[in-house]
């Protein structure tokens, strides 16, 4: 067994950040994209080919065990080989740092399939924890009696993270704060995209406690799980395979912030209300989710690779209104 690894607040860095992801339009592209933010950290998306979410999957390594964020979209792992891949980067990190009965722990940043249909591949993985994925399940497991209140910790020997309630988006979500890192991992809370957000009195205080987590200095940077936004700020269109231009999926921690503000200023407003690298959907309103579908559809009649980009919706437009320099708008329609 080989001496342990200290995980100090911080110690990860520097961190490798360039990283240009596969965004589907190679039809070629393998099923699976693994980066290393650094030797302890693996960051892994799902293709686009596979899946229209992408969603990105986060494996940590601590002296005593590992962590696994999510299982993706898919349940076929002839599709999407996510236990082949957990089992092949475990294998390595092990050859490097030796040690005996090493364990996994799988979790879920909230219980939406897009971040659970790879359970199925991990049931019968040895030494391998399945946290369920719904609330009374991630209740019991971390501890979380006053939720969603209060934070826990998961100690995976030396690294400690600790894991935040997160509910608006998802009654069950969570948040991942990994001070080794420095990244909060925030699922479908916070990322470049559309947040869809049918509990804005949850989100509310959810992102008030991020953000106020974010004082702490232990945040560096945010990772949510999807991208969906391009470099000018235009919107792909639901179910899109195809994602030319990305903008990166790796935000700096004063996006909790903006969040945050941007979330107030639109509490009392439902619809869809754009912002500068990110969009809050307030409600399930039936026309806005109508309005994706359609805009969906016609992209799809218009290009046969499914993006097209005349059809996104860019936040320059003339009529937007301002928020401290950011655009937004109070009732988009297409």
């Amino acid at each position: 067994m080989s001496h342990p690894i200290a995980f100090p607040p911080g110690g990860a860095a520097p961190l490798d950040l360039e990283v240009t992801w596969n965004n589907g339009t190679d039809l070629e592209e393998p099923p699976a994209q693994i980066h290393y933010l650094g030797k302890h950290t693996v960051v892994i998306r799902q293709s686009l080919r596979t899946s229209a979410e992408a969603p990105f999957v986060v494996l940590l390594f601590g002296n005593e065990r590992a962590f696994l964020l999510d299982t993706g979209d898919e349940r076929d792992p002839s599709v999407w080989p996510l236990r082949p891949i957990i089992d092949e980067l475990a294998s390595s990190w092990l050859s490097s740092h030796p040690r005996e009965g090493y364990g996994l722990t799988v979790a879920h940043t909230h219980a939406h399939t897009d971040h659970t249909a790879g359970d199925t591949q991990f049931t019968d993985r040895p030494r391998t924890t399945l946290v369920a994925a719904e609330v009374d399940d991630v209740r019991e497991f971390f501890g979380l009696d006053d939720w969603p209140n209060g934070s826990a910790t998961v100690d995976l020997g030396g690294r400690r993270l600790e894991v935040v309630p997160s509910p608006g988006h998802h009654e069950s979500a969570i948040s991942v704060l990994d001070p080794y890192s420095g990244f909060l991992f925030s699922g479908d809370t916070i990322y470049p995209g559309r947040l869809y957000v049918p509990d804005m009195e949850a989100f509310l205080a959810t992102i008030d406690r991020l953000a106020e987590l974010s004082k702490s200095g232990e945040i560096s940077h945010v990772l949510g799980c999807h991208i969906e936004l391009d470099c000018d700020g235009r919107d792909y269109p639901l179910g899109a395979r195809e994602h030319p231009m990305e903008v990166s999926p790796f935000m700096p921690a004063g996006r909790l912030v903006a969040i945050r503000d941007a979330a107030r200023t639109v509490a009392d407003s439902p619809g869809v209300h754009w912002f500068d690298g990110f969009v809050i959907y307030n409600g399930y309103r039936f026309r806005d989710q109508v309005g994706l579908v359609l805009r969906s559809w016609r992209s799809r009649l218009r290009s046969s690779s499914g993006w097209d980009i005349s059809q996104s919706t860019s936040i320059s437009r003339p009529d937007a209104k301002m928020l401290d320099g950011r655009s937004v708008y109070p009732d988009h329609r297409e």
